[in-house]
């Protein structure tokens, strides 16, 4: 609920989780380094920023996300459209992941120290198919029925059977990756998808069955970024240059308060969330062909995770 108390209650559960960060640096930074760090204001005011974007997050969460997601989860169960759901599912994990910021670093960080091996827009979409995959198995899970456990036995053992034959030089991405293609819109998303399509399904428990996506999501991209790896390296020569990894030195970073760089990092993060609302909408006004409720409260959720991810 969209509401003053709501906020405040946030914001207070934010700082109190912020609390024990903030003891720990200041426990390392006084009684074992002894020293003040000379940019201790700037470090302060980061962490008021961070509280206050997190609870503008959670908020936005609350009001937009979770409501739509459950929605159309509720709306595709009762139509027993099992394909477009899928499809919904899979269009999700792909579009978000592969436009996720932290992938596209590592990608192409990867793509750098590979001899030539690896292309970094490839990687992107083997990663970005695999968390689509690993909606779409985790949405028929739950149609289904099926215990969760099977699943994730079965996958584990696959991402053990593929580091046994995978090139040393990729395991390491492979596991990386299953970490770091989960962002921070697509999991409240993906979970209120499958809580939404649990509590509508017959005979189904939203505490039991409305789970596990996320671990599908963080599973795939470590299997199949390894059999990536064998494809490459077995297929592919290094090529004559190898670009070393250069250590950069440390510099100091400068609390930046203009204008332009607020304005670029907030177009940066209105960049990664329009491809989930534009995925939204498409499959709520196009596919359902029906309009989303509270529509305004949708859109206004929307902007406060934009301001509340900008500020983190």
């Amino acid at each position: 609920m969209l509401s003053i108390s709501t906020f405040l209650q946030l914001l207070k559960e934010s700082f109190r989780d912020l609390l024990p960060i903030i003891l720990v640096i200041m426990f390392f930074q006084l009684a074992i380094i002894q020293s003040v760090p000379p940019n201790w204001l700037s470090t302060a005011i980061g962490l008021g920023i961070v509280g206050v974007g997190l609870a503008v997050f959670l908020l936005g969460l609350e009001v937009g996300i979770f409501p739509v997601g459950e929605g159309l989860a509720s709306e595709f169960a009762h139509k027993g459209s099992t394909f477009w759901i899928l499809i919904f599912g899979f269009m999700i994990g792909f579009g978000t992941t592969i436009a996720e910021p932290a992938l596209i670093v590592i990608a192409d960080k990867a793509a750098s120290i590979s001899a030539g091996r690896i292309d970094a827009t490839v990687l992107r979409t083997v990663v970005a198919f695999s968390v689509g995959f690993a909606i779409v198995l985790g949405v028929w899970r739950i149609i289904k029925g099926h215990p969760i456990h099977y699943y994730i036995i079965a996958g584990y053992i696959l991402v053990v059977s593929a580091t046994a034959f995978a090139p040393q030089e990729i395991v390491g991405l492979a596991y990386d990756l299953g970490g770091v293609t989960t962002s921070t819109v697509t999991v409240p998303l993906v979970a209120a998808l499958g809580i939404g399509l649990a509590s509508t399904i017959k005979g189904r428990n939203p505490v039991l069955d409305g789970f596990g996506l996320i671990a599908f999501a963080s599973l795939t991209p470590m299997i199949f970024v390894q059999f990536y790896g064998i494809v490459v390296y077995q297929f592919i020569d290094a090529s004559a240059t190898v670009v070393p990894a250069v250590i950069k030195e440390i510099e100091t970073v400068n609390l930046d308060f203009s204008a332009m760089t607020i304005l670029k990092g907030l177009l940066g993060v209105i960049t990664d969330v329009l491809p989930i609302l534009a995925i939204i909408l498409f499959f709520q006004y196009i596919i359902l062909k029906k309009p989303i409720d509270n529509l305004k409260n949708v859109m206004i959720g929307f902007g406060l995770v934009i301001l509340g991810l900008d500020a983190l």
